[in-house]
């Protein structure tokens, strides 16, 4: 069998990043695995944690928001399934954005070593938080079946919503790994973002309380968007679609994706040195 050479010539370097992308396939695929197993390399439990996290704040967020501050939820639809509905692609969002932001520094052994596209590393984050993610998701499933709850073909959008998620934490987390390489103050700024965050977001309770003349101002938090469209998937009912935030949510996403990948590409020729 032939095998396949890489040329790394003067001025061909750009033309070929993309090109190079898809042929380290097989390094995405090992840096992936790789993160899952030390993830929950000897704990006690392993990745039953993904189901621990998610019950436990969703129990918190129930009782703080709906029993305590009395918060109205959408329709008929049980507070725990309104607030799992958000704390699913929150967390999934949240620990992927934590983990891109840090993908560089913590592959740095690597990086100063071989030649490879860099954003194989962060791309390599969101598909270990991705795992966990389906696998909460069948924390809502057990949850929908104690309720006897049952979704409307909107589920079929879901996926939608995922990958929107997944490009809102790459197109921020791609900024921070880049500026993380040259500065290390990032690792004390990514989880107190994180925290203000999920209260900025509709996590406990639902976008509907939030005042018709400010809720197009508050879907600039691209998370308002993907959480409003999961609710919107999973939950029967007539529920609300505010579709001028979700567009500007998606804008604002598109928007991070791409003027994260391009200070990323600037900053990349200089990671190895820096590191």
């Amino acid at each position: 069998m032939k095998k396949s050479r890489l040329v790394i010539a003067a001025g061909r370097t750009e033309k070929q990043y993309w090109r190079d992308l898809w042929q380290y396939r097989e390094l995405f695929y090992f840096l992936s695995w790789r993160d899952i197993l030390v993830r929950y390399k000897q704990t006690a439990i392993g990745i039953a944690w993904a189901l621990i996290r998610p019950f436990l704040t969703m129990i918190v967020f129930t009782v703080l928001f709906s029993n305590l501050a009395n918060l109205p939820t959408q329709g008929e639809t049980p507070y725990p399934i309104l607030v799992l509905a958000a704390l699913l692609p929150w967390q999934f969002f949240a620990a992927s954005l934590g983990q891109t932001s840090n993908s560089l520094v913590s592959n740095a052994n690597l990086i100063s070593k071989v030649y490879f596209p860099r954003l194989l590393v962060p791309a390599s984050a969101i598909a270990v938080n991705f795992v966990d993610f389906l696998v909460s998701g069948l924390l809502l499933l057990a949850l929908m079946i104690g309720y006897r709850y049952v979704p409307t073909w909107r589920i079929l959008t879901l996926p939608f919503f995922v990958l929107m998620a997944a490009m809102a934490a790459f197109g921020l987390g791609v900024w921070f790994a880049a500026i993380y390489v040259r500065f290390r103050d990032v690792a004390q700024v990514i989880p107190f973002l994180i925290q203000l965050g999920q209260y900025v977001s509709p996590v406990g309770y639902s976008a509907e309380i939030i005042p018709g003349r400010w809720r197009l101002v508050y879907s600039l938090n691209p998370m308002v968007g993907v959480i409003d469209g999961f609710r919107w998937a999973i939950l029967k009912g007539e529920q609300s679609f505010y579709v001028p935030g979700f567009v500007l949510a998606l804008a604002v996403v598109v928007l991070l994706v791409g003027l994260g990948i391009r200070y990323f590409r600037a900053a990349e020729r200089t990671f190895a040195d820096i590191i």
